[in-house]
């Protein structure tokens, strides 16, 4: 019997999270652009999430905040009393929450030596992000430090934008199955960035190992980035052999469904239309950008945000699945407000490594002890709420450099310090 499961590597909702809307083209960041965020409620969504999962039998673990503010990057600016405040902003931002961008995975039955392989992504797109990869891959080679199992890579060159597992997929019978592999990237032109780029997407699967029969390269629709779908998760999500997908989240669907039936017999394509849930609710509620698991039960299962509940469109359609004879048997709510108000869904705030969690350095796996001391340390010492004049204050860069080494502390973690 195989020991390999998937576990879902959640970010801890760091100290300093903020509303300084950054992220050019995630609608729901920019539209709460200068409101007051409250850091202690989005950690605490966020452990509760992780409590939900773990209660359904799914394998979990976290990654720590990143330093913050990042001294570095605001040196690398010459940062003065001049500097622009959204590049300020930008060496505050607890935007490393959102794991799904932390980097691409490949799990070992689909690498050719048979390790887990993990690409850091580079995130050069975006400023505020650009300068999270290396304390990233600094967690990165702790949690998966054992080389016998897992094979840890620095970013792909800067002149290829690279946002890791939130553009890619994969299809299989089983976890634990060899599976095929998809890379969603997009083309520019359109009026915000195509983050994913083609070629990124390539040197990653080259450096992974993985067979060219066993990968599939597909473009995104670019009216989807256009409605504010800045990764392929906002509009899709897979989980073993099904694939539930928007009906405009491919420039070719037909084809892209073609070549996954083919590539991956067995497959299940669930595509929801246009007419029933447009891109702007599909955006709006991130319906797709939810967490699709298998639980303990193996009856599999949608996480989506209490935002879908609220939208009728999408919650008609939910329950016209749910009515069905379809492969996805239950839908879960959790409340992750404070993370969807600076545009990430469930999907957002989780990478998914398929590999035996003994393998993994055990500090990083959750368990309800340490779900109970992240939530003392986080109701202890993160900020109640931060107003966005407080950015760039002294008194308050002290609280969050504080209040994040208590919880490196907690978890025994202090080398990230």
């Amino acid at each position: 019997m195989s020991n390999l499961v998937e576990i879902n590597f959640d970010g801890i909702v760091g100290p300093s999270h903020n509303y300084a809307g950054l992220s050019l083209g995630n609608l729901a960041a920019t539209r709460n652009a200068g409101e007051h965020s409250y850091p202690r409620a989005a950690a605490l969504q966020g452990v509760a999430k992780m409590r939900h999962n773990m209660a359904m039998g799914v394998a979990q673990g976290f990654f720590l905040p990143l330093p913050r503010p990042d001294v570095g990057w605001l040196e690398a600016l010459a940062a003065d009393d001049t500097t622009e405040p959204a590049l300020m902003a930008g060496a505050w931002s607890a935007s490393s929450m959102w794991t799904a961008n932390a980097a691409t995975v490949s799990p070992a039955p689909d690498t050719a030596d048979g390790k887990c392989h993990l690409t850091v992504a580079n995130l050069v797109t975006m400023p505020h992000r650009s300068h999270e990869w290396p304390d990233t891959l600094a967690q990165l080679q702790i949690a998966f430090a054992d080389t016998a199992h897992f094979a840890v890579h620095a970013p792909v060159p800067p002149c290829f934008g690279d946002e890791g597992a939130a553009n890619h997929m994969r299809l299989a019978r089983a976890h634990d199955a060899p599976a095929l592999e998809v890379f969603v990237y997009g083309r520019m032109g359109g009026p915000f960035p195509a983050r994913q780029h083609e070629q990124a997407s390539r040197i990653i699967a080259r450096q992974h190992g993985l067979a060219e029969d066993r990968v599939l390269f597909v473009e995104q629709a670019p009216e989807a980035i256009a409605a504010g779908a800045f990764h392929n998760d906002v509009v899709a999500v897979a989980n073993e052999n099904v694939l539930l997908t928007h009906e405009q989240a491919f420039a070719d669907p037909a084809g892209t469904y073609a070549a996954i039936e083919e590539k991956c017999p067995g497959a299940q394509v669930v595509e929801v239309s246009a007419r029933a849930v447009s891109l702007a609710d599909a955006v709006s509620s991130y319906l797709f950008n939810a967490q699709l698991l298998t639980p303990a039960d193996g009856e599999m299962t949608l996480v989506v945000p209490e935002e879908c509940r609220r939208n009728d469109a999408v919650w008609k359609w939910l329950q016209d699945m749910l009515a069905g004879n379809g492969p996805i048997r239950h839908v879960k709510i959790v409340e992750v407000r404070q993370s969807m108000a600076n545009g990430g869904g469930p999907a957002c705030l989780r990478l998914r490594v398929v590999t035996d969690p003994a393998a993994v350095d055990q500090r990083f796996m959750l368990d309800d002890t340490k779900a109970s001391a992240i939530e003392h340390v986080v109701g202890q010492y993160w900020p109640e709420s931060i107003a966005p004049d407080q950015i760039g204050s002294d008194r308050l860069a002290e609280r969050v450099r504080n209040a994040r080494a208590r919880l490196l502390d907690a978890l025994h973690l202090s080398e990230l310090v």
